[in-house]
């Protein structure tokens, strides 16, 4: 099996080289990530500046491509120029913090996926949830990750499908309550700001807000993963609303006056 690995965090990120060494154990694995942080990017991509690529070792575990660029710069890139045919596999991870909710949307790790399922690789964002009184363990987490992995290729993942998982802050040794398929929780959080001022009295803002697992339905990602459980989300890229479709493909449309 050919496996892609990406992130969002950047190359030399610890979540990255623990799932290297997890997925190792499945086949054959190219790293190409972002050579820098590119958190909260979205599905962002390059079109008006060159993207430049170098090859570094990280952490004796790996030599892969940096991109200067964005996950899903980094997915199409590797799908079209780098790797030496299409791959089995695309995994987005191990993310730094949790894409639960609307997080989704604004996620790099989750664009990445996407991107590669627009291409018609099966592909899984894995991310792991962090709370200050749970010191990260990725060695951990990136095995609680290839555990669910291999259940999710087992299940079929099929060809262009996109899987959200999403693990909890667990200590070294502790394990999950279980594996929950859960529905991604659309309700908003609120943004804070903190207003500032440069020094020609200009007004600034900065964003303080501190993504946290609140009130939610009981069977969303936010809730299962707050519960202590892995969260499983199959997701799709058809953003077409198709029963309003199916509404106003009935109604006499005008043109001209």
């Amino acid at each position: 099996m050919l496996i892609l690995l990406t992130n969002d965090d950047g190359i030399m990120a610890p979540g990255i080289v623990a799932m290297y060494r997890e997925l190792r154990k499945l086949g054959e694995v190219y790293v190409v990530a972002p050579e820098t942080v590119q958190s909260a990017s979205g599905h962002g991509i390059t079109v008006n500046t060159p993207l430049l690529t170098s090859r570094v070792k990280v952490e004796g575990a790996f030599e892969g491509v940096a991109v200067d660029g964005r996950p899903a710069d980094c997915v199409k890139l590797a799908i079209s120029q780098i790797l030496p045919k299409a791959p089995d596999l695309v995994i987005s991870g191990l993310n730094s913090g949790a894409n639960v909710g609307i997080n989704v949307l604004y996620s790099g790790t989750v664009a990445a996926a996407i991107e590669a399922a627009f291409l018609g690789c099966p592909a899984v964002a894995m991310s792991l949830y962090l709370r200050n009184d749970v010191p990260a363990d990725y060695a951990w987490s990136a095995g609680l990750a290839m555990m669910t992995l291999r259940q999710l290729l087992d299940a079929g993942l099929r060809s262009s499908g996109v899987a959200n998982v999403n693990l909890p802050a667990l200590r070294s040794g502790e394990m999950p309550k279980g594996i929950r398929v859960v529905r991604q929780c659309t309700r908003p959080w609120v943004d804070t700001y903190e207003r500032r001022q440069d020094p020609r009295g200009r007004d600034y803002f900065w964003n303080t807000s501190v993504f946290t697992l609140g009130a939610t339905d009981s069977d969303t990602d936010v809730a299962a993963l707050r519960e202590g459980y892995i969260t499983v989300t199959p997701l799709q890229f058809d953003l077409t609303e198709h029963l309003v479709v199916e509404k106003w493909a009935g109604q006499q449309w005008k043109t001209g006056g």
